[in-house]
């Protein structure tokens, strides 16, 4: 029973040190309050005084600090019926006599006479008694002096705790704990439910991590031979391909302390706060050690030093990466923290953080190919009601191009579009309609054509896909339409090959595909329109890439001018003579190529009308209505791998 009512009492409330600060407030306010007086007084008018005093009543009248009349009575008068209300009461015990009766007066001089002129006509034992003396309250008055610093420093608490969000005492010894680090620790008392399973596709990237868990696990295995575990890996590849995925499947798998925060949190307005952090950080995982520090958009902090000439050299971001440099490798580093960080923007870090020794491994996280695009779809499609049959390898087809979060972001918008058309499971339709609104954007059926600007689209779209068809290394097309959806008025849908080179002959063909729509347009109506725009945007960007990053030009030669890191600022890398020559040939390669394209659609232009004709009808067509007009493709160069779906799209600028 005992034992019972032991565990059946209430807890005693924990310390806290606004108590202090409490009390002292409170004792300040009693003192205010009790200070000046150790008893309470009667109030009364003058008039009722002059009345006491001219009846003798009064025994002394004590003038304070000029402004204030204490009354003292008689004890004759103190035994009257008119004054028994009048007997003081004390809070404190005292010991000398307190007034009977106060109150406050105007002119000093005036009042003191009318005294006068009532004493003079009293007996002298009757006669009131007039001191003066002056009052103050040392403790009220101190108060009111520290009253606006307190304030100050309470304001000030407040504003640093709010900027500091809550945090503990930093490394650095910031005052108000505004230098602690930031992470989220994830160790054996957090739930992390993200395993490598999770993570589909991307099995280059996941040996190489799995491998580091596996440091951490078993080190003997490495370091009997003689091996060390590796100080950190970066984790570089395009948005969406999965790297923070990757890290929260470590965290998951790892089973030691796992700290994850992410560049930005480095960043503060004040002087010395990023390198407090990240030495506060370092700390922690030190204590924790064997751990892993994990730091997501690592470029936040690593973007190469002296870069940017406007905020000078004593750079708080610059502070903040040397800080790390030293804690990654320098004097005294402990081992046992092994560093992982990702990034989408590897050319812009600084050399010391790539080197080997801070982060021995760059892990590349490219976009899923083929056989990876269908794992993801498997991982993503399981909390999904599908149709009995759903072909995944089919859907992987239709995505190339897309990463991880396009993938999972398809698979929701399929289920989003059959829950709007009431059905029981998401069918083949729905995830098609669901590339359509992601490639293409939200179809506008109420956008509302003349016939002239319906007929003018039409003839657009004809020209690209009559082009595509008859080129040898333009893309197959899969369907043309007039729909407008997103920016695009309309637009042609291709099935490309996934590769990894390009030749000169491809991109030629591909900027003459594009500008087949505009050559429709000079072709049937003798005049081109502003529908064209995106198109004269993507063959400006084929053409200067030809000429300026992949050396595909003669004249120009093999040279590049691509500059990732951005070292060459606003200073151009070539002369005027030179960029006088890259202005011309890019031109000519866009005009060669839609000269081109006339002289094909010219020859084709029966075909063109048809094609127009039947897009004006209904508004979209696919590969089979091509055969029909168009004939057998007379080129099949391409393999059974052709599985992307990419649009060409006009688009009308006001």
């Amino acid at each position: 029973m005992a034992d019972k009512n032991k565990k059946a009492a209430p807890k005693k409330p924990k310390f806290s040190p606004y108590w202090i600060y409490g009390g002292i407030i409170i004792f300040f306010i009693a003192l205010q309050i009790f200070g000046s007086s150790a008893g309470t007084e009667n109030k009364t008018s003058p008039s009722q005084f002059f009345e006491f005093l001219k009846e003798g009543d009064i025994e002394k009248v004590e003038i304070v600090n000029n402004t204030i009349a204490k009354v003292y009575l008689t004890k004759e008068a103190e035994s009257k019926e008119e004054h028994k209300k009048s007997k003081p009461t004390s809070i404190f015990p005292t010991t000398t006599k307190l007034p009977n009766y106060t109150f406050q007066f105007g002119d000093l001089k005036l009042f003191q006479e009318s005294i006068n002129t009532i004493n003079k006509d009293l007996e002298q034992d009757k006669k009131a008694q007039v001191t003066f003396t002056q009052e103050s309250n040392p403790w009220g008055e101190l108060l009111f002096s520290l009253l606006p610093f307190i304030l100050l420093i309470g304001v000030w608490i407040f504003i640093m705790r709010r900027m500091s969000s809550g945090g503990g005492g930093g490394a650095g010894g910031q005052i108000f704990n505004i230098g602690k680090s930031k992470a989220k620790l994830f160790d054996e008392n957090s739930e992390v439910k993200t395993t490598f399973k999770d993570v589909a596709g991307l099995e280059g990237a996941k040996e190489e991590v799995q491998e580091i868990v596996d440091f951490l696990k078993n080190p003997s295995k490495y370091t009997n031979l003689g091996g060390k575990i590796p100080k950190g890996a970066l984790l570089v590849g395009p948005p969406g391909t999965g790297k923070t995925l990757l890290a929260k499947a470590v965290a998951g798998e790892a089973k030691v302390p796992f700290f994850s925060l992410s560049g930005s949190d480095f960043v503060e307005m004040f002087v010395g706060v990023g390198a407090s952090r990240v030495r506060d950080l370092f700390k922690q995982a030190k204590e924790k050690s064997p751990a892993i520090i994990f730091i997501d958009e690592i470029d936040a902090i690593g973007r190469a030093r002296g870069k940017n000439a406007m905020s000078g050299s004593n750079d708080e971001r610059e502070n903040t990466l040397n800080q790390l440099l030293t804690e990654m490798d320098g004097f005294g580093t402990n081992t046992n923290v092994i560093v992982l960080a990702a990034t989408n923007r590897a050319d812009i870090l600084d050399s010391a953080l790539m080197r080997a020794g801070r982060f021995d491994r760059q892990i590349h996280v490219d976009l899923p190919n083929l056989t990876e695009r269908k794992a993801i779809f498997e991982v993503h499609l399981k909390p999904l009601k599908k149709a009995e049959g759903l072909d995944i390898e089919f859907l992987s087809k239709q995505t190339p191009g897309f990463s991880g979060a396009d993938i999972a972001n398809l698979c929701n918008e399929a289920a989003l579009i059959a829950a709007r058309k009431d059905k029981k499971a998401v069918e083949k339709q729905d995830f098609l309609d669901a590339v359509d609104r992601i490639v293409g954007g939200l179809e506008k059926r109420s956008n509302l054509f003349s016939v002239e600007e319906k007929k003018t689209i039409a003839y657009h779209e004809a020209g690209h896909a009559t082009v595509s068809w008859f080129l040898e290394h333009a893309d197959p097309l899969v369907k043309v339409t007039i729909v407008p959806r997103g920016r695009s008025l309309g637009a042609a849908w291709y099935l490309p090959q996934e590769a990894y080179i390009t030749r000169t002959s491809k991109f030629l063909d591909e900027i003459c595909v594009t500008m087949g729509g505009r050559a429709a347009e000079k072709i049937i109506f003798d005049q081109i329109s502003t529908g064209a725009l995106s198109d004269l945007e993507n063959v400006t960007k084929k053409a200067k890439a030809m000429v300026m990053i992949y050396g595909l030009n003669e004249k120009v030669g093999n040279i590049t001018f691509y500059d990732p890191a951005g070292e060459n600022g606003f200073v151009k890398p070539y002369s005027e003579k030179t960029a006088e020559l890259i202005d011309n040939e890019i031109k000519n390669i866009v005009e060669t190529q839609f000269q081109r394209a006339l002289t094909l659609l010219e020859s084709k232009k029966d075909v063109l009308k048809k094609l127009a004709e039947r897009l004006i009808e209904r508004e979209v067509i696919f590969k089979d209505d091509l055969e029909e007009i168009l004939g057998k493709r007379p080129f099949t160069n391409h393999d059974s791998k052709l599985v992307i779906e990419e649009k060409t799209s006009t688009n009308e600028e006001e």
